[in-house]
């Protein structure tokens, strides 16, 4: 039996890779390690409980000998750990610090000690910065311009100096934006899909031509997994969808699915350092053998149909904690839209000046 640490392995891409992993190799065991905040939740796996070569760990990546002894049970280890969203980075830029960067060092430590096969960082291709033209190289020089993506360049250069330093078997993935299901609604896909369902403004920042390379979930999951397999210790792999779209793009598709009107779209203004383009250059994953195997539209419309028919999951996220957020982020940035549906987070009042 092959056995993985899936840290993170309860947020929304890390859950989705336990799936994918279990159903694929019936030789593995995959033990998660999670803290369980905001967006890590058991529901992700409640389909994974009864599962013998499933377990869960409650806790934090940061915690130095926690990560020690389950690194010494499992033949390698997969760091999905991350707080991720840019948006609350800019509110609050500590925790980040403390998850991308102290984790990923928690479990260099623990890889130093263990004689573990491979060690697979999974970081984002917003450590590249805006790119304006052409497609960002794994060699290309690190730009982030904002908390989340400093972090995650920090947590990767950690397991790169690692690397170089004791010469551990790690490797890191820099992966485009994700979509599909679980995943929590504060991103713009789940959050434009839940909003929409409901006929409730969609906050688009700025003109909305920002453009992202989109990638379904389980096309990441497959690169990661082949990464772990083929990939070469010490080397960077750009995981990307090649579909481009602007942000603009992205919300009418969602709406025509939907079969709802573009008015529900609201400018709103723009977030700071918003990057305006990423891109990826896959010439390096590609050649050990991988391509998506989904479909953008297809895929995008399974994903709003999992929306639709999964109220269970995400209509009780939309409360308590969420909603401290969604003011934080855009009540001021709404003011002066009266919300009239039950479901809203504002309950049919008026925003003014970012309060009730």
């Amino acid at each position: 039996m092959y056995r993985v640490l899936v840290t993170g392995g309860a947020g929304f891409i890390g859950s989705n890779f336990v799936r994918y992993a279990l159903r694929r190799h019936e030789d593995w065991a995959v033990t998660v390690l999670d803290k369980l905040t905001y967006a890590g939740r058991r529901e992700n796996l409640a389909d994974l409980e009864s599962n013998p070569r499933f377990s869960f760990v409650h806790g934090d990546v940061a915690d130095l000998d926690l990560v020690d002894r389950l690194a010494g049970e499992v033949d390698a280890a997969i760091n999905f750990a991350a707080e991720t969203h840019v948006d609350r980075s800019l509110l609050d830029a500590g925790d980040f610090i403390n998850t991308d960067v102290y984790g990923a060092y928690a479990l260099m430590e623990a890889a130093k000690r263990r004689p573990l096969h491979r060690v697979v960082q999974v970081s984002t291709d917003e450590v590249y910065g805006s790119v304006e033209s052409g497609h960002s190289l794994e060699t290309d020089r690190l730009n982030p311009r904002n908390p989340y993506s400093a972090s995650k360049a920090g947590g990767e250069l950690m397991v790169q100096a690692y690397y170089q330093s004791f010469k551990l078997p790690v490797i890191v993935t820099r992966g485009s934006n994700n979509f599909g299901p679980y995943h929590y609604p504060e991103k713009v896909i789940p959050l434009f899909i839940t909003n929409a369902i409901d006929d409730l403004p969609l906050p688009m920042y700025g003109d909305g031509l920002q453009i992202r390379d989109w990638i379904y979930v389980l096309d990441h999951c497959s690169a990661i997994d082949l990464i772990l397999e083929k990939g070469t210790p010490g080397e960077i792999y750009n995981i990307g969808g090649g579909n481009e779209r602007t942000n603009r793009e992205l919300t009418n598709l969602i709406l025509k699915i939907l079969g709802k009107p573009e008015s529900l779209i609201q400018t709103v203004e723009d977030r700071p350092g918003h990057d305006r383009r990423y891109s990826v250059d896959t010439t390096k994953l590609r050649s050990l053998g991988w391509q998506p195997s989904h479909r953008f539209e297809d895929a995008l419309a399974d994903t709003v149909k999992w929306y639709q028919e999964n109220e269970w999951w995400w209509r009780p996220i939309k409360s308590g904690e969420y909603t401290e957020y969604y003011q934080r982020q855009y009540g001021e940035r709404l003011k002066g839209i009266t919300a009239s549906h039950p479901g809203d987070p504002y309950s049919g009042q008026t925003i003014r000046r970012g309060r009730l």
